[in-house]
């Protein structure tokens, strides 16, 4: 398994052009309760770095993670790191909340999403026990129409049977228009594929 990436929490927003400058963001998308918390910690191999909760819509905020480089700050110490973010967004659903909440969350997502330049890539994760839901095509879709590159992560993985998951990727991926190698399946709870998918992160933050 990959080293642990270096992240850090640096803050919350309730609107993008609060954030700042970075060189480069990946935006963290997926329905409520998907695990992205869980995935956050397992990525940087640390239990509470993202407030993990089992009540949908506990992320409200964009919420800000940068990814250092330990290396780079080794052989260049007087260089200014790279702001290179992983920012988490409130998952979609918000079944717990008011509808006024909803869409007030629901613009600041899409706004985003479609006006911080700064936004390369989207990583969109899915329950793999599951399978995409009407919800996470909608949203494939849609970042397909904004042509915002995105990479789709199977969470849960550890919830199937291991006789049944290479079946169930070949599915997933179909009903979203990919080959079963464009879906990374992962266990935060287990470390399955977790190596694997620090290594895309890092790819596309530091590409």
């Amino acid at each position: 398994m990959s080293a642990p990436l270096a992240l850090s929490f640096v803050k919350s927003a309730s609107d993008h052009r609060q954030l700042g400058d970075s060189d480069a963001e990946i935006a963290l998308i997926g329905r409520s309760n998907v695990g992205k918390s869980s995935l956050i910690n397992a990525l940087a191999q640390r239990t509470k770095l993202a407030r993990t909760s089992k009540t949908p819509g506990a992320t409200q905020l964009l919420n800000v993670y940068v990814l250092a480089d330990p290396e780079r700050a080794a052989s260049r110490p007087d260089a200014a790191e790279r702001q290179r973010w992983l920012v988490d967004l409130p998952g979609y659903g918000f079944a717990k909340l008011s509808k006024n909440r909803q869409t007030q969350m629901a613009n600041m997502i899409n706004a985003y999403l479609q006006e911080r330049d700064q936004v390369d890539h989207a990583m969109v994760l899915i329950d793999a026990n599951v399978g995409p839901t009407e919800l996470d095509i909608q949203t494939i879709d849609w970042l397909r129409h904004i042509e915002l590159p995105f990479h789709v992560v199977g969470t849960k993985v550890d919830k199937i049977k291991p006789s049944k998951r290479g079946k169930q990727q070949q599915t997933a991926a179909a009903t979203i228009g990919l080959a079963s190698g464009d879906v990374t399946w992962v266990s935060a709870a287990k470390g399955t594929g977790i190596g694997e998918l620090r290594q895309v992160v890092h790819r596309l933050l530091t590409d």
